[in-house]
């Protein structure tokens, strides 16, 4: 078959397929014109998920009629003005957006420059460009895509369904309202739930206040601020708590130089930053802005512009990862207030009515009634320090409590006022309640333990004097044989860990050291955690210099206070307090909250007091 050259028209329609993949991709490029056209106000409009109507409003600079005409050709930029395509400071680059979307549809705008008497339009259908014609129009453009992929219907059954197509537009619009949240940002459609996002102060209030309109209103609250620079790179923004955190990583807002970005080496950064203090099926909610030259990375290797290539990889993301790092250690301590809000959520009545099943022909006994049968009434505010008492009357016609509940005197008055408070119960032996002036505090006994044993443990090996306990009667365990060979292979790596093991012969080892933090603990399940960390990686020497921290982390859970065993009072209160000097003790080794927080005033309103 001989070469020839393609039908222009036909040119276009291939082209669009590198932009135009849908609706959502429409809207991006439209958005991000007017965003370089300096708006500061866009509204946007679709109907069928973007396929039926596409209709994006901005107060932008506008267009002349000559510049109009020039927009919808191939190759014609207003972005480009050195032809330098590793320096670009504007969203849109790539010239072919407004003809690759009239190639596949119905495309009109409706334009006016600021001095000019009356605006412009123009019309390109199916690839085919009408003439410049004038109008009546308001400063800014007006661009309307109408009957998507009409030119082309096999490319409509790669779109999904309406309601899918709109949710994208819709987080697409997200993402650039965070990135930008100076702008207004308005969007309505079917399948969607409208909303509006007032233009902010372009300050970090600003930002915050947009984050929190985008993320959720808890954000604001559960979020640590990120303001660091290195070598010409700035990454500043808002970053959640370790506790606070979602089942995918959609919550995840990185912007570079104004670019809202779905890089995978940012987000391979993110996951090294919380890999320590949450879980591995979540992640994390966040909105960090980059700022660096534009000479310093390509944005031209993505046809979406979703991704970008920085000439120096490791300055960047080890950047992230440290400032990261910094946050979640001011804020390690603090633990999600979600956490108190599930937990109000949990206590609160089914709907339809509390369900009573009736003990005595007087008191009813509700759900759950066991586990506050013989406490205290609420504590009045007035007299917020008398805690719980060891001589507390049952309440009448409940029967004593299932549960194991040790008091504590009341003591320590100052401790009210620290953040954990003072202990007032154990309960359950596996959770301490305490006491806090406008409140009370849960703690997780075991939970928190294990994340003041890892610290202990990181110290001490950053310090490379690692404490160890000589057992009186060394301890055999007994493994497979390729888990006793790889745990042997790694005998020298694990001494500086505090671990001293050797060879037992065929599928064993004798342990002859354990580190002083775990002495007491379980040994044997913890050799074994130690081995099956190491399979993880494919050469045992390897998995012990990379995977300290997990190693160390696993050996932790081992050593810690047991959930159900009892704890002295000093031991409680001793308990709290390291927690509140220890950074990241908001949640434990496997990204879990240590404890749970419930202001009085919640309280008072579960209780029909508010």
């Amino acid at each position: 078959m001989p070469v020839r050259r393609l039908d222009p028209v036909l040119i276009d329609r291939i082209a669009a397929g590198e932009v135009v993949e849908r609706p959502a991709a429409v809207v991006k490029e439209l958005v991000e014109n007017a965003l370089d056209a300096g708006a500061t106000s866009i509204e946007v409009a679709i109907e069928a998920g973007g396929r039926r109507l596409i209709r994006v409003v901005d107060n932008g600079r506008g267009m002349t009629p000559g510049d109009l005409d020039l927009a919808v050709e191939r190759h014609a930029t207003s972005k480009l003005p050195d032809g330098d395509l590793f320096a670009i400071e504007t969203l849109g680059f790539r010239g072919e957006a407004l003809p690759s979307i009239g190639a596949v549809a119905h495309l009109s705008i409706i334009t006016r420059i600021a001095d000019a008497a009356t605006g412009s339009t123009i019309v390109v259908e199916s690839g085919r460009k009408g003439e410049v014609r004038p109008i009546a129009a308001a400063l800014g453009t007006r661009v309307e895509v109408r009957d998507l992929f009409g030119a082309v219907p096999a490319r409509l059954k790669f779109l999904k369904s309406d309601r899918s197509e709109a949710q994208a537009v819709a987080e697409t619009i997200r993402r650039l309202a965070i990135a930008h949240p100076g702008v207004r940002f308005t969007l309505a459609g079917d399948h969607i739930t409208p909303f509006s996002f007032a233009a902010e102060s372009p300050d970090r209030t600003g930002l915050l206040r947009r984050a929190g309109r985008v993320l959720g209103s808890e954000f604001s609250e559960n979020s640590v601020p990120v303001d660091v620079s290195r070598e010409g790179v700035s990454v500043r923004g808002f970053a959640g708590l370790p506790t606070y955190h979602r089942g995918a990583a959609t919550h995840v807002h990185f912007v570079v130089n104004g670019r809202p970005v779905r890089d995978k080496l940012l987000l391979g950064a993110v996951r090294a930053a919380y890999a320590d203090v949450m879980p591995r099926e979540r992640h994390p909610v966040l909105a960090l802005m980059l700022e660096l030259d534009p000479g310093s990375v390509d944005v031209n290797v993505h046809p979406a512009k979703t991704e970008v290539r920085f000439r120096d990889q490791s300055l960047v993301r080890g950047l992230v990862i440290a400032a990261l790092n910094e946050a979640i250690l001011r804020g390690g301590f603090r633990a999600a207030s979600t956490g108190g809000t599930r937990t109000l959520e949990s206590l609160r009545p089914e709907r339809g009515g509390m369900r009573p099943h009736v003990v005595s022909a007087q008191v009813p006994s509700f759900r759950h009634a066991s586990t506050f049968a013989g406490w205290q009434a609420p504590l009045e505010p007035a007299h917020g320090n008398t805690g719980f008492r060891e001589d507390a009357p049952a309440l009448p016609g409940v029967s004593a409590p299932s549960a194991d509940i040790r008091t504590v005197p009341t003591h320590a008055e100052a401790s009210l006022d620290s953040p954990l408070g003072a202990a007032r119960a154990q309960i359950h032996g596996t959770y301490i309640v305490a006491q806090t002036r406008d409140g009370i505090v849960i703690v997780d006994q075991h939970a928190a333990h294990e994340r003041l044993v890892y610290e202990r443990l990181k110290r001490e090996r950053a310090e490379r004097s690692v404490a160890r306990q000589l057992l009186l009667i060394p301890e055999v365990v007994e493994l497979e044989p390729v888990e006793a060979d790889r745990v042997t292979a790694a005998q020298q790596e694990l001494e500086e860990l505090g671990l001293v093991i050797e060879s037992f012969g065929l599928g064993a080892v004798l342990v002859r050291e354990v580190p002083a933090a775990l002495a007491g603990g379980r040994i044997k399940a913890m050799v074994q955690d130690v081995a099956d960390a190491l399979a993880e990686a494919d050469d045992g020497r390897t998995a012990v210099s990379e995977r300290m921290d997990a190693l160390l982390s696993r050996m932790a859970c081992h050593g810690s206070v047991r959930a159900g065993r009892r704890l002295k009072p000093e031991e409680m209160d001793a308990l709290l307090r390291e927690m509140e000097a220890t950074p990241l003790s908001g949640q434990c080794n496997h990204g879990r909250p240590t404890y749970v927080e419930l202001k009085l005033s919640d309280i008072e309103r579960l209780f029909g007091r508010r």
